[in-house]
C-alpha cells in the first residue's frame, strides 16, 4: 500500500487564512481530491457510505466559518476514482491518508474529526489505532453498538431491493460531484460487514483518549410508525443507549429526524459540533 500526496493548488504549508485549496492524495491505487477552506479549529469530515462532499455541501459551509475544514470523498464516491475493492479496511485506509495529509499541511494541532453514518465508523476505528491523532470525535449517526445486526437473513431481500433502486438512480449522477460508483451489491454486502463491524466496536470506544460527542436521529430508519422501521429505529436508540451507559463519558444528542438528518438539519449540526461538549456527558436534546 502507498500514499503519495500532491499539492494541486496554492500553498500547501500555509493554514488558518479561509483561502480554498486543493490537493490530490495518491493511495492504494485510488486518487482522493481533498479541498481545504476555512479558519479555526482544525477539522476533518469524512463522508458515509452513498454521500459525498457535494451532498454535505451545506454543512461543509457551516463549519468553515469557525473552522479549518479539510474534506475528500471515499473511493467511488464523487471525484475519488473508482477502486476494485470496496471494504471497511480499504476505506479506513482512504481516511488514514488523508488524516497523514492534514498532519503534514499543519498546523501541528490534532483536527476534531467529524464522521457521517459510515465515516462515523471509521473516526471510531482511525482514533482508537492512533492516540493522540485527533482532538476529538463528533459522530454522526454512525458508529452505534446495537445489540442486534441490521441486514438479517430474512431483510436481505428488502436491502436488495432498496440498493438495486438506488444503484439505478445513480446513473443520473454519472460523471458529476454526486456519483458513487459501487454497484448495490457491493452496498449490501458493506452494510453487512459494517453490521459486524458494529458487533465489536465497544472496545473501540474503550480505547479512545479523546472526547466523544454523538448526534443521533430519533428515527433512523424512518418514521412510519409500525413494520420494519420501528423494529431498526428501536435497536438504533438501544444502541446509543448502552453505550452511554457503560461509556458515561460519550455525550448524545437527539435530532427529530430520520437517517438523512446530515442533509435536512445542517444548521442545527454545525451548531451541536461547535457546542462544547457537555463535562456531565449526559445526551442532551
Amino acid at each position: 500500500m502507498t500514499t503519495d500526496i500532491h499539492a494541486m493548488s496554492g500553498d500547501p504549508t500555509t493554514s488558518g487564512d479561509g483561502a480554498t485549496r486543493h490537493f490530490t492524495v495518491h493511495h492504494d491505487g485510488v486518487t482522493i481530491p481533498v479541498t481545504r477552506a476555512g479558519r479555526g479549529r482544525p477539522l476533518v469530515l469524512c463522508p458515509g457510505l452513498c454521500s459525498t462532499q457535494a451532498d454535505l455541501h451545506e454543512l461543509i459551509e457551516l463549519l468553515r466559518r469557525d473552522h479549518d475544514v479539510l474534506t475528500f470523498d471515499l473511493r467511488g464516491h464523487g471525484r475519488t476514482s473508482a477502486a476494485g475493492t470496496y471494504s471497511f479496511e480499504a476505506f479506513a485506509g482512504d481516511l488514514a491518508a488523508v488524516l497523514a495529509e492534514a498532519r503534514r499541511l499543519g498546523p501541528p494541532s490534532a483536527p476534531v474529526l467529524v464522521g457521517y453514518s459510515l465515516g462515523a465508523d471509521l473516526a471510531v476505528h482511525h482514533a482508537s489505532e492512533h492516540p493522540g491523532a485527533v482532538a476529538g470525535l463528533v459522530l454522526i449517526d454512525g458508529a452505534n453498538p446495537v445489540p442486534e445486526p441490521f441486514v438479517t437473513e430474512a431483510d436481505l431481500p428488502a436491502f436488495r431491493a432498496m440498493w438495486e433502486e438506488a444503484a439505478a438512480a445513480q446513473e443520473a449522477l454519472r460523471g458529476t460531484a454526486r456519483q458513487v460508483s459501487l454497484t448495490a451489491q457491493d452496498i449490501l454486502d458493506l452494510n453487512i460487514e459494517i453490521d459486524g463491524v458494529r458487533a465489536g466496536i465497544l472496545d473501540r470506544y474503550r480505547r479512545i483518549d479523546c472526547p466523544i460527542s454523538m448526534i443521533m436521529s430519533t428515527s433512523m430508519a424512518g418514521a412510519d410508525g409500525g413494520g420494519p422501521a420501528a423494529r431498526f429505529n428501536r435497536n438504533w436508540r438501544a444502541g446509543v443507549e448502552r453505550l452511554v451507559r457503560e461509556l458515561p463519558r460519550v455525550s448524545a444528542s437527539w435530532l427529530d429526524a430520520d437517517h438523512g438528518l446530515v442533509f435536512t438539519h445542517a444548521p442545527r449540526i454545525a451548531e451541536l459540533v461547535r457546542r462544547p461538549r457537555d463535562p456531565a456527558g449526559q445526551p442532551a436534546c
